[in-house]
């Protein structure tokens, strides 16, 4: 069995975590993937603290494992959240969208290890000076909102930068993306998409559909122009951002063309106006299946194919 130091220094059994999916990642999922071994994860995302709260205490109640939280830092809630995660004393806290520093106090002192995503080398310098645990290296083969530069040659500069433990993420959907993530130096994985179509995800599955069916052509980077581009399936409502932000509109009214378009899509599947946030792997994912399974098969995977790399030594 594939074991690594972030295993022991979690108390997890493999080394992957479950991305934080703003209106996807909720306490079942999260629960699912720490009782299948990993390390499930609930997204805050713009939610308020008191539905942080009851995330956290229903994970609790599902599951004895390690799981964590993911703070999306220009939440408007995130000050009342950083308070929530640090009285519930979550295992484990992931950040994105900012940077973590004026909460680490009062996370450490609660036993929070915080694991902030960063998209450079600078970025995990800087969190390893704030007392980060570790970090994980998100390139932008990844869905939702990404950084410029891609995983490959992410992962080895950010473990090159700092001495703490680095985790990749962005287009990693199989034993395949796990077994190159060791070789770049990452101790783990985090993985989004594939648990979209987690039996124990609660997304639409108008969601889970439009995933099984997608090919590698089908997602679409936007935002460019507003500062913070965004991977998601080709759909109306994306080819139609699309246009418009190469037209005259303001980014006033372009970055209000965005507004609920995620919740559109992950709770009531609407397949027109809904932005369907997706990685790069879309063509890879074939099939629903439990979380445990997805973990199970991606590690399997990831022996076979690290135990058969010798083959091209001579």
């Amino acid at each position: 069995m594939i074991r690594t130091p972030i295993c022991d220094l979690l108390g997890i059994q493999y080394p992957i975590f479950q991305g934080g999916m703003a209106w996807i990642a909720d306490a079942d999922l999260a629960a699912a993937v720490s009782n299948g071994g990993g390390l499930g994860i609930i997204a805050a995302g713009n939610a308020p603290a008191d539905y942080v709260r009851q995330q956290v205490q229903k994970a609790k109640s599902l599951t004895d494992k390690p799981f964590g939280v993911n703070v999306m830092l220009m939440s408007p809630s995130a000050d009342e959240v950083a308070q929530v995660l640090a009285e519930e004393k979550v295992p484990v806290v992931t950040t994105g969208a900012g940077n973590p520093s004026k909460y680490m106090g009062i996370w450490q002192e609660a036993g929070i290890k915080v694991i902030p995503v960063v998209p450079s080398a600078n970025m995990g310098k800087l969190m390893e000076r704030c007392g980060a645990t570790a970090v994980i290296a998100e390139g932008g083969e990844s869905g939702g909102h990404i950084g410029e530069i891609n995983t490959m040659p992410l992962v080895p500069q950010v473990v090159d930068a700092v001495s703490i433990p680095v985790l990749a993420a962005g287009g990693i959907g199989d034993g395949r993306g796990i077994a190159a993530a060791f070789m770049l130096g990452a101790v783990g994985v985090q993985v989004g998409t594939r648990f979209l179509v987690a039996k124990e995800c609660n997304v639409h599955q108008n969601y889970k559909n439009k995933v099984l069916k997608a090919k590698d052509t089908d997602t679409i980077t936007t935002g460019k122009r507003l500062g913070h581009p965004v991977r998601s399936l080709k759909t109306p409502f994306s080819r139609g951002y699309a246009k418009e932000e190469y037209s005259t509109i303001s980014d006033d009214d372009l970055e209000a063309l965005a507004v609920g378009a995620l919740r559109l899509a992950a709770v009531e599947g609407d397949e027109k106006r809904g932005c369907f946030l997706c990685g790069e792997i879309a063509g890879m994912v074939k099939k629903e299946q439990p979380a445990a399974e997805i973990i199970a098969e991606m590690f399997a995977q990831a022996e076979e194919v690290l135990k058969g790399a010798s083959r091209w030594l001579r």
